[in-house]
């Protein structure tokens, strides 16, 4: 398979009072390797928290001098949606030729990442959406109540966008830079991901 000589890969963290998780998220980020043609950077925007997320950052900073971290802060709470626009515009300015969007979180397995990829890298695909319930233990994990909630999403995100996803509010996704410079989100807040899969649609 031929490649790009390097790809320059910028994982994408909205971050809103995630002090307790944000250090460990950042440290399995970090373990995960990549085929050698990548080169990883990862942008946190510190959304105006109110706890000790700076803080966390500041210090994993310190301790990982070599990690190609980028952090960026919002002086006021925009949301979601605003940070991950804040973080992809920096990507593009900086070279980005892969994006993925990662919550802070820690709910994702970073270790998917290469597997999200992998479509792109193919050219079989522009852009990736990740699923928590494509495994049916995955599926039993949920409680009935949070299934019946998510299953509508899934309804009325399919009316207003056309696609039918297995999982409507994950924000595991994965672009190419073509996908990324076109979808620009003017939703700032949790109404993002609907909109992202409508301008994906588009």
């Amino acid at each position: 398979m031929n490649h790009q000589n390097t790809q320059n890969l910028f994982i994408l963290i909205a971050a809103y009072n995630e002090s307790k998780v944000i250090f460990s998220v950042l440290e399995r980020l970090e373990s995960v390797h990549f085929q050698s043609f990548i080169t990883k950077n990862v942008v946190v925007v510190n959304d105006c928290s109110t706890d000790e997320t700076q803080t966390e950052l500041l210090r994993y900073q310190a301790q990982n001098p070599d990690a190609n971290l980028h952090f960026l802060t919002h002086i006021v709470n925009l949301g979601q949606g605003a940070a991950l626009q804040t973080a992809c515009d920096y990507a593009l300015l900086n070279g980005a030729d892969l994006v993925v969007h990662f919550d802070a979180d820690g709910q994702h397995d970073a270790n998917q990442i290469n597997d999200m990829l992998q479509p792109i890298l193919q050219k079989k695909a522009n852009v990736v959406l990740g699923s928590r319930f494509l495994k049916e233990e995955d599926r039993h994990a949920v409680p009935k109540s949070r299934q019946m909630v998510l299953q509508m999403a899934i309804f009325v995100n399919q009316i207003f966008t056309g696609i039918r996803l297995t999982d409507a509010h994950n924000g595991f996704r994965a672009m190419d830079r073509t996908a990324a410079q076109k979808i620009k989100i003017t939703e700032n807040r949790m109404a993002h991901a609907t909109e992202i899969l409508a301008l994906i649609k588009t």
